[in-house]
């Protein structure tokens, strides 16, 4: 099955960028460019949607997720 997941980028005052992904609470990694850490962002989100389905745990969607701002 094919998920598609929003990330949010946060630009770090020291440099690079921080990516949380909301539907997946805890999934957030580093990179130094922007297509760095969109590509570190695809590969967590893999790594985060393999444990859950090797412990057989529901997979969450973006179709709940909302934002507020």
């Amino acid at each position: 099955m094919q998920y598609t997941y929003k990330i949010m980028l946060h630009k770090e005052p020291e440099g690079g960028y921080t990516v949380t992904v909301p539907a997946l609470a805890g999934c957030i990694t580093f990179g130094e460019s922007v297509d760095e850490v969109t590509a570190m962002a695809k590969d967590a989100i893999d790594i985060y949607l393999e444990e859950l389905q090797s412990r057989r745990e529901h997979i969450p969607d973006d179709s709940s997720y909302c934002s507020w701002k």
